[in-house]
């Protein structure tokens, strides 16, 4: 299924820049009225400011209310997104945890999600990839490294104003 509207951003492991790549790209779009959605694999009791929005077995969904933590869902919500949502899932409910959150959103609004898993059954209309020589716990990205995507390096990030990504007409693109 090929979602425009929908960046995903992936990285080569935990501190690579995932969410700090989306901040930015919240940030630089957050006059069009941005989602933005945090996908974990972790589950957690929910801390404050996480509403309870639906749950079934496998999965939980959360929106984030408190822009006060130090958690990504909590820095993406203070960075301008106007909507947060926090989703906790196994692999194997993913795609149905998505979808049950993509079903109300307006198909012609930027959405981004830090999720790698969700780019093997989603093609959004822009992919990035973070690498970074600070990671912890490489994850084994090389089935995703073959699908069309930018690579952005966590190093190189702060020397960067504007990024090669654009929204229009409710798709995503690279420049």
């Amino acid at each position: 299924m090929r979602l425009n509207n929908l960046l995903v951003v992936a990285g080569s492991g935990r501190n690579s820049g995932k969410t700090t790549f989306a901040c930015r790209i919240i940030e630089q779009f957050s006059h069009l009225g941005i989602t933005s959605i945090k996908i974990s694999p972790h589950f957690h009791e929910p801390s404050s400011g996480l509403i309870h929005v639906s749950g079934k077995p496998g999965f939980e969904i959360y929106e984030e209310t408190n822009r006060n933590t130090l958690k990504d869902s909590s820095r993406m919500l203070r960075s301008g997104a106007a909507k947060v949502y926090y989703i906790q899932t196994r692999e194997d409910n993913l795609n149905e945890a998505f979808s049950e959150v993509y079903m109300n959103l307006a198909v012609d609004k930027p959405v981004i999600c830090e999720s790698p898993s969700l780019r093997n059954y989603i093609e959004p209309g822009a992919f990035i990839i973070m690498i970074s020589d600070k990671v912890n716990k490489y994850k084994n990205i090389k089935h995703l490294q073959g699908l069309p995507h930018v690579t952005f390096n966590l190093e190189e990030l702060e020397a960067i104003d504007y990024f090669p990504i654009g929204f229009e007409e409710g798709t995503w693109f690279n420049k």
